[in-house]
């Protein structure tokens, strides 16, 4: 058949099943691919379409042979030979070799016919034989990489499921604890009602329960003052001030006039409601064996000799100008978380958070003495009555007592369980109260050097205690949110502030608030009422100090520390205040 370009010849040839250089042929199966439409005739297209196949076949078959092309240079067959032996380790073989190669070479015997190229098609062979084994030794080590990744995901997965298998099991206790919860809000809003009328029952009877006392006492002075009247136009006995239980008992020089006095009186008490005084029915009584250096508390009768010294209106009341800074002192190198001021003399007191306490000569800012031995912060500080002597309180769970003529700690009172925060000296110098993170507040007895009392009431860390001047009288300040008077027998105003920056002032007789300034928002640190009872200082958060004026409700504020404002305290005459804050300064405003 005649074609476009060229001519094609077909012919029939036979071949047969043996083949005599014993090479074995792949068999080649039919493409299923490749067929012929009806009608299709034309011998070149067939024959072309052929040729692209078989490239196709060839180029999936051997991709290695497409990438690296053998050179068409033919090989010498000593060269080949030498290569294939060093290639397989013949050492030996080749040395023979090229012994007897080069001696037939000398000779002649090697027809040159002999000596020729080596086919392309065993170099090609020899190239193929080498990626070959290259390529197996990178399977096999993608087969180790996929092995140990096979691995890694079959832990992944385990992970992955117990991580799962936790996560719905913490999602099935949050829904039960939310559900529990929310019971709970329920159940405790049906009993809120009854607890705020149960609260406010509660704070009704303490009321008529502090008034009740208030006029038992007065009921108790004015018959007392009757008996006393009586006494001195009859007979002019020293008049007793405590309405006991034995008074009414009759005396062996009682006579009839004394004996019908003291019957009318016990009646008018029993009348009146007012129960007698049994010393061994007194619950505030301590139990146990005295110690034999006990000290007896003073009569609580006692009235305060500087109360007609401030009665009048301090000279800074009648400036118009307020307070201003003077002087400010570098005492600490950490907060000042105290001051203490001499009862008699112009000489401060500073505790700070370094451990140490340190004496100075004011306003002039001398140091006179310094006291170290506590083994944490210094919290509170408070000079004795006749101010000989130093209590100072501590986290270290102490409080130390520092006599000046030694120089030296003469005392250390341990009970406590946690941080002391504060100490107070009662007016008579022989007890000493503190104040403890352990929720316990603690009576200490100078002279014998023990622990009389400690009081239990409150439900959380009891920050501050004052001995009220003159007064067997405790106040206790207290993280639960309340202010306690222990013994409370007598009227008076106090003053407290909280984190929120409220200050309020408290009347006593009545159990309220008189009184409440929001000098928020920062937390109030202490207060401090100045010699006349008309102005109120607050120590804050925000690094002032501010001043309440009651009598015209004026709030000022005094600016000068550079962090928060520890402490504060009035001066004895009240011309100037004295301010302790977190920079370490103790500033001085007059």
């Amino acid at each position: 058949m005649e074609g476009d370009r060229d001519n094609y010849y077909l012919d029939q040839v036979t071949i047969s099943e043996g083949s005599e250089d014993g090479y074995q042929y792949e068999e080649i199966p039919a493409d299923d691919d490749f067929s012929l439409t009806d009608g299709d005739e034309d011998l070149l297209r067939a024959v072309r379409t052929a040729q692209e196949q078989a490239e196709d076949v060839q180029s999936e078959r051997s991709p290695l042979s497409s990438q690296r092309p053998v050179s068409h240079r033919p090989e010498v067959v000593d060269d080949f030979l030498r290569n294939f032996l060093i290639k397989m380790g013949m050492m030996k073989t080749l040395e023979c070799f090229q012994t007897e190669w080069y001696e037939m070479m000398q000779k002649g015997l090697l027809q040159p016919e002999a000596v020729g190229f080596v086919p392309d098609v065993y170099a090609h062979n020899q190239m193929l034989d080498s990626e070959i084994k290259s390529l197996k030794k990178e399977v096999e080590t993608y087969k180790l990489a996929a092995s140990k990744a096979k691995e890694s995901m079959v832990k992944l997965q385990k992970e992955r499921d117990f991580h799962r298998m936790h996560h719905k099991r913490v999602a099935q206790e949050k829904n039960k604890l939310i559900n529990d919860i929310k019971r709970l809000k329920a159940h405790y809003a049906s009993y809120e009602p009854l607890l705020k009328q149960l609260h406010e029952k509660y704070q009704t009877v303490l009321r008529q329960k502090m008034l009740t006392s208030l006029e038992r006492d007065r009921a108790v002075g004015e018959v007392t003052g009757l008996q006393a009247t009586l006494n001195n136009m009859e007979s002019g006995p020293k008049v007793d001030l405590l309405v006991k239980k034995d008074d009414f008992k009759p005396k062996k020089d009682d006579g009839p006039t004394q004996k019908s006095i003291r019957e009318a009186r016990e009646k008018e008490l029993l009348q009146e409601g007012v129960a007698l005084y049994n010393a061994e029915k007194d619950p505030n009584k301590q139990i146990g064996k005295a110690h034999p250096k006990d000290s007896e508390f003073p009569p609580d009768n006692r009235v305060n000799p500087l109360l007609a010294q401030l009665k009048g209106k301090s000279s800074h009341l009648l400036k118009t100008s307020g307070y201003s800074l003077s002087n400010t002192l570098k005492a600490h190198e950490l907060a000042v978380s105290c001051l203490a001021l001499h009862p008699r003399k112009e000489i401060l007191v500073t505790a700070s958070d370094d451990r140490l306490w340190k004496m100075w000569s004011i306003p002039s800012g001398e140091i006179i003495m310094t006291g170290e031995g506590h083994s944490d912060w210094l919290s509170g500080c408070c000079f004795h009555p006749n101010g000989t002597k130093l209590a100072t309180s501590s986290g270290d769970s102490t409080v130390r007592i520092w006599d000046f003529a030694k120089s030296e700690c003469i005392l250390t009172l341990e009970g406590h369980t946690h941080a002391v925060w504060g100490c107070s000296w009662h007016t008579c110098g022989d007890f000493l109260a503190s104040c403890s993170l352990d929720n316990n507040s603690k009576i200490w007895d100078l002279n014998s050097e023990r622990c009389r009392y400690t009081m239990r009431g409150h439900v959380d860390s009891v920050n501050s205690i004052e001995f009220l001047p003159y007064s067997n009288i405790v106040l206790t300040s207290s993280a639960d949110k309340t202010l306690s008077l222990w013994d409370a027998r007598m009227g008076d105003t106090i003053a407290s502030c909280d984190s929120y920056g409220i200050l309020k002032l408290w009347d006593v007789r009545k159990v309220s608030a008189v009184l409440s300034v929001d000098a928020g928002p920062h937390p109030g640190n202490q207060v401090a009422f100045d010699p006349s009872g008309q102005l109120v200082s607050l120590a804050s958060n925000d690094g002032t100090v501010k001043v309440l004026v009651l009598t015209s409700g004026q709030l000022m504020n005094l600016e000068g520390h550079k962090e928060d404002a520890q402490c504060v305290i009035f001066d004895h005459k009240g011309d100037y205040l004295i301010s302790g804050g977190s920079d370490g300064t103790v500033r001085f405003w007059s």
